[in-house]
């Protein structure tokens, strides 16, 4: 008898040769000719969009897996949401092993681009920009995936988001390299998500640089094992402009990199200058909760050979007058909110003063105690590994 292969195994093998690329060009009826890309492409296709202002009206998505979709570059395509009649992302994936490349999302009502669920996603030489600058109706978040298991953002740069520029919630095994944060409320935020790496970046002129945290009651907690290194995290000025209730309304104006309630956090070899408030500040939840299996304190973080610059001089802290008066018109460029002790796991080995305020968890700012505290006697923390992610992702990125 013939080796005869079984029909779903010959189109196994026959797909690759099937895979094609669709080409889609700026000019009228973008709006129906790109999504309809998007609709019809099968796993391997590439979509590439050509040069030029996508004028679009609504949201896109994609739901296929193994595609690409491929600008000409961030300032070359560009899809402009200014005429957005919805509230929703500019684009939306929720498919396996996608790759975003070398486009420009504009001025979204909601997220620039939001992936869920989506595994091994690639966002790389990507821009998000809400062009009117820092704006409380501006979309909430620059690239948004959440839920999802490898990760991978590189070369991307996102402005004006409303919350965070560059996000990565409730998810595993992430590298946020190469990119630029600048004028969001908070430039990258890793929130309830284990394994990151955030490296090479920079943050610069949002309110927060970069935020490492856990919030209670959402369906994956416990966040960790994640290094902040290498990274240029300066200039972090901009006034808070998040919609009042929102969690990171609360961050302070001129905060450099702030971790709360998370754990195995490691702050390692940063340049940080020109933050206000404090260049980091290691924190605990302050707000009420219920969720039991919350941990609202920060454990086992290390803040060690960092190039620490001028902060501190102008805090967005109660009383900061009287602060600054007692520290000599600045205070230390290392904040802990004195909530919990040693058996936290705290160590900070810059050779700066470290301000603790001596809140307990939740307890209002008037009952601060604050004074000088020494976190470099601590236990050495072992420092997680490199993230390290599937090698078809690195390619893709390449």
């Amino acid at each position: 008898m013939k080796n005869i292969l079984p029909f779903a195994a010959l189109a196994l093998v026959a797909s690759p040769a099937l895979a094609k690329t669709v080409t889609v060009a700026a000019g009228p009826g973008a709006q129906e000719r790109l999504q309809g890309a998007l609709i019809e492409a099968q796993p391997g296709d590439t979509i590439a969009i050509g040069a030029g202002r996508f004028d679009l009206t609504d949201g896109l998505s994609l739901d296929v897996d193994k595609v690409t979709l491929r600008g000409a570059g961030p300032d070359k395509t560009i899809l402009s949401f200014k005429g957005q009649l919805g509230s929703g992302e500019g684009l939306l994936v929720t498919s396996d092993d996608v790759v975003l490349r070398d486009f420009a999302v504009e001025d979204t009502k909601g997220d620039g681009i939001k992936s869920k669920g989506a595994n091994r996603i690639v966002y790389r030489g990507i821009r998000v920009e809400w062009t009117g600058g820092p704006k409380e109706t501006n979309g909430a978040y620059g690239v948004y995936p959440v839920e999802s298991r490898d990760v991978l953002i590189d070369g991307v740069v996102v402005k004006g988001a409303s919350d965070a520029g560059i996000y990565v919630g409730q998810s595993e095994n992430i590298i946020v390299r190469n990119s630029t944060a600048y004028g969001n409320v908070a430039g990258i935020e890793i929130e309830n998500s284990r394994h990151a790496d955030v490296t090479r970046n920079i943050a610069t002129h949002n309110t927060g640089g970069i935020l490492v945290f856990d919030l209670p009651n959402l369906p994956k907690m416990g966040g960790g094992d994640v290094r902040v290194f290498a990274n240029r995290i300066v200039d972090n000025d901009t006034p808070n402009f998040a919609p009042k209730g929102n969690i990171v309304a609360s961050v302070r104006k001129g905060t450099g990199v702030l971790v709360m309630a998370n754990e195995n956090v490691h702050v390692l070899d940063n340049e940080m200058s020109g933050n206000a408030t404090a260049n980091v500040m290691i924190v605990s939840y302050r707000n009420a909760f219920t969720d039991p299996k919350y941990n609202p304190y920060p454990r086992r973080i290390e803040v060690a050979g960092n190039k620490q610059g001028r902060a501190g001089f102008d805090p967005d802290l109660p009383g900061a007058d009287q602060l600054k008066a007692a520290f000599g018109g600045s205070i230390p460029p290392v904040l802990w909110d004195g909530a919990g002790g040693p058996e936290l796991g705290l160590l900070v080995t810059d050779k700066v003063p470290v301000l603790g305020m001596g809140l307990a968890q939740g307890a209002p700012m008037e009952t601060a105690r604050p004074g000088l505290v020494d976190l470099s006697k601590g236990a050495a923390i072992a420092r997680p590994a490199a993230v390290v992610l599937p090698a078809s992702m690195e390619a893709a990125a390449r």
